[in-house]
């Protein structure tokens, strides 16, 4: 059977049985558990004898309310020892953390520019701009008049440029 899988329909027919004895065995746990219930309570508290005149009422509602504080005490001790054992647990699962040590996740790159991972760094404090640019000193570039105004034809200046033809041509 190690060769052979096994097939969907198998697989939920399977599943489906194992749910329905699941179920059966849920209804009677809550059977069992009724009726685990009703013989404490048949044990533990009778019912009460109603017969009689009023003072022996009386002294049934006296026992009955003793009956009840008495109770009242052990369902405050047993929260009370809940409680702290509920207290040592979380202690305890706090310590296993502890040892365990926490796991650092991986961390991720991250394109950042100057300015935001100041911002990240400082908070809210953070004024300096990091743009060099705006540091810088301003020059104006200031065009000469002579080079704007020999723009004109190159024809008109051939001689004045001969000097440097000839210091080209001797060379």
């Amino acid at each position: 059977m190690s060769d052979k899988k096994m097939t969907s329909s198998r697989r939920h027919h399977l599943k489906s049985l194992m749910l329905q004895i699941a179920a059966n065995w849920l209804v009677q746990e809550k059977k069992e558990l009724v009726a685990a219930k009703e013989a404490y309570m048949a044990e533990n508290c009778p019912n009460p004898d109603m017969s009689g005149d009023q003072n022996t009422l009386m002294e049934t509602c006296k026992k009955l309310h003793a009956l009840i504080d008495k109770i009242d005490e052990e369902r405050y001790d047993i929260q009370g020892k809940v409680s702290k054992a509920d207290k040592e647990i979380e202690d305890l699962r706090l310590k296993v953390v502890d040892l365990a040590g926490v796991k650092k996740p991986a961390l991720k790159k991250v394109r950042m520019s100057a300015d935001a991972m100041l911002k990240a760094l400082l908070g809210s404090k953070h004024t300096v701009n990091m743009d060099l640019r705006a540091n810088l000193k301003q020059v104006k570039k200031e065009k000469k008049e002579e080079e704007v105004s020999d723009v004109g034809d190159w024809r008109k200046n051939v001689e004045g440029k001969a000097d440097r033809k000839k210091m080209f041509e001797t060379s």
